[in-house]
């Protein structure tokens, strides 16, 4: 594989079981790469180890005043600074091909797998973490895998090198020998400690990004409110114990980085203070003791990445732990994509907790909860994992997790409450996957956008509000307009059951109600499932359903169940069952009012709230 050759066509199925069983992985799939490397490795550390052979070979000539014995010598140090040359180069473009390649079947994957998860992404991983395993991580993971090669290239060569001075110079071969496996293991004990501490700045960091990416998220809310300095000091407490575990680790890899100087220099001075003695002795020559000195000193150079190796795992091993813990989620898989011919149609049927949404109806659902009803609309969509032994959601009597992936998308469309605009143009926004029968007028219409064309025909150069850019996740527009928007975009789609959580709870209470206007016309025929609190919706469904503690327990319409279901009045109205009754009207406030005194007079008159347009938190 080539850096041309990128992106794969096929990044494969990783290993997710843990982060180093991805890094393994990684480097079994990038076995060719790894193997020239190595090749080109091995080329550039023997020509550096060889050079001293060359250098002392020489001064025995000189001290020999053999002329052709120094033209020799001439000639192995200008092949070994030709190897040196070739092999740094070559090792220097494959070992960057490998970090490259890994670096981007890790993004690839991590892209892949956040298409395929969607909005379920960041409910089950913060999106700062899936930041900075799409940015830092990745170059790490890279990192590491372009490593091993170079590390397994220069332990080649030591072994080479200390087999080599032992049959060269048995007397001095020993003392390498010996002192070697202490070079290379010296700073063994070290290691757990500063892994430890990368392991600590890692995820200081991992945290710190996450609040960034969170404060910049809502930063307009932030302002709104008043809070943005409190986030600002929560980032700047977290950005200074990021910053204090650096130091901490960078402290642990100096004093290891010291060892490894330390170390070879004592070797260096036993090499020379007993070689001193040998050629005192007469027992080696002058050209011997240069060759072994210097090779002992150059021995350095591929010990280094034994320090390289162990900095590289201890920095990649978390990024790769994240990388494998969002690469290990997983959507239902779906069927095998025989199970129905086409794609299914009919009444939308929840088995768990009984909710029914009749095909080509404005359903409403009431959930106390918001969180319950978050995952109530993940659930219809077929979004969320099944637990065992829970059955599936029917639609038109065929089960969507029987379904292939695609054709249980294309049936159900699922509008979460926070939904994501992506950067580009509005005509880009609004270009998905569709039946053709709603342009996109008649949807930005019923999604009452009039307002926001405006806003963005003025940031268009050329006027035309379909070619005005749209920041990424829709940061030039206030809540509502996004919320907007992307309601837009979803009827457009047009799909045969299309689920709405929360789809105006940032747009004022007159908007609200041309929305649902405008929603009922436009999916007149099509299953609409509503997911909201909001009496202005409600008020406009055909059907209300009211699921308390995960089941239904009341269905009728809006008027009916603000009389008769209790919990459902509290939901809707934000009031109490007891502060209901601490209002009752006394012994004539009936006629005050223009009531008989009923204790349901309060939630008539809410009800007409509701039917001409009075924002009912307000007057609730």
């Amino acid at each position: 594989m080539q850096i041309r050759d990128l992106p794969y066509l096929d990044p494969g199925v990783p290993d997710t079981r843990s982060g180093l069983r991805y890094l393994v992985w990684l480097g079994r799939n990038q076995l060719g790469g790894q193997l020239k490397a190595l090749a080109w490795g091995m080329l550039h550390f023997v020509s550096v180890m060889a050079l001293p052979y060359g250098v002392g070979f020489a001064v025995q000539a000189v001290v020999e005043r053999s002329g052709t014995r120094l033209a020799l010598a001439g000639g192995l140090i200008a092949l070994t600074t030709v190897g040196i040359a070739v092999g740094d180069t070559m090792l220097h473009r494959t070992a960057v091909t490998n970090w490259i390649t890994a670096a981007a079947r890790t993004q690839q994957l991590l892209a892949r797998r956040t298409a395929e998860l969607g909005s379920a992404l960041t409910r089950r991983v913060a999106a700062g973490e899936v930041v900075a395993v799409s940015t830092g991580d990745v170059e790490k993971i890279g990192w590491f895998v372009e490593a091993v090669s170079r590390f397994l290239a220069a332990a080649l060569t030591v072994v080479l090198v200390v087999v080599g001075l032992l049959v060269y110079q048995p007397a001095l071969g020993v003392v390498v020998a010996i002192g070697v496996p202490v070079l290379a293991l010296g700073v063994l004990p070290l290691l757990p400690r500063a892994t430890r501490l990368a392991d600590a700045q890692r995820e200081k960091a991992g945290k710190a990004t996450e609040l960034a990416s969170d404060t910049v998220a809502g930063l307009r809310v932030l302002r709104g409110i008043g809070g943005e300095e409190l986030f600002l000091r929560r980032y700047r407490r977290a950005s200074q114990e990021v910053r204090r575990a650096a130091v901490r680790s960078a402290r642990m890899w100096s004093l290891i980085t010291a060892v490894q100087v330390l170390l070879p220099g004592l070797l260096l001075i036993a090499v020379v203070w007993y070689g001193i003695g040998l050629v005192g002795e007469g027992r080696i020559e002058i050209g011997e003791l240069v060759t072994v000195y210097s090779a002992v000193m150059l021995l350095s150079y591929p010990l280094r990445h034994f320090e390289e190796i162990a900095m590289a795992y201890s920095f990649s091993r978390p990024s790769a732990r994240r990388a494998a813990r969002v690469l290990s989620l997983e959507r239902p898989s779906g069927g095998s994509g025989d199970a129905s011919d086409g794609t299914p149609a009919g009444d939308l049927y929840d088995p768990a907790s009984g909710l029914l949404a009749p095909a080509g109806t404005l359903t409403a659902v009431v959930c106390g909860d918001p969180d319950a009803a978050g995952r109530l609309a993940e659930r219809l969509g077929g979004h969320a994992a099944e637990p065992e032994g829970l059955p599936s959601v029917l639609l038109g009597g065929v089960a969507l997790d029987e379904q292939p992936r695609e054709t249980a998308r294309a049936a159900v469309l699922v509008q979460d409450k926070d939904p994501v605009l992506l950067s580009g143009s509005l005509t880009e926004l609004l270009d998905v996957p569709a039946s053709g029968e709603v342009s996109a007028t008649e949807a930005l219409a019923a999604a009452e956008c009039a307002d926001v064309l405006d806003a963005l025909a003025q940031a268009a150069l050329d006027g035309d509000p379909m070619g005005a850019p749209i920041t990424e996740r829709g940061r030039s527009l206030s809540g509502g307009q996004r919320q907007r928007l992307a309601l837009a975009r979803s009827l457009v789609a047009d799909p045969e059951v299309l689920v709405l959580d929360e789809p105006t709870s940032a747009v004022d209470s007159h908007t609200e109600a041309r929305i649902a206007e405008g929603v009922r016309a436009l999916r007149t025929g099509r299953t609409t499932v509503v997911l909201t609190s909001s009496p202005l919706l409600l008020d406009r469904a055909d059907r209300v359903v009211l699921v308390h503690e995960s089941e239904v327990v009341a269905v009728g319409v809006h008027r009916e169940l603000l009389h008769k279901e209790p919990r459902y009045r509290e939901v809707v109205t934000r009031e109490t069952e007891a502060e209901r009754l601490a209002v009752r009207p006394g012994p004539g406030a009936g006629e005050a009012i223009g009531t008989d005194g009923d204790a349901g007079d309060i939630t008539v008159a809410v009800a007409v709230a509701s039917e001409i347009d009075i924002d009912i938190e307000e007057t609730a």
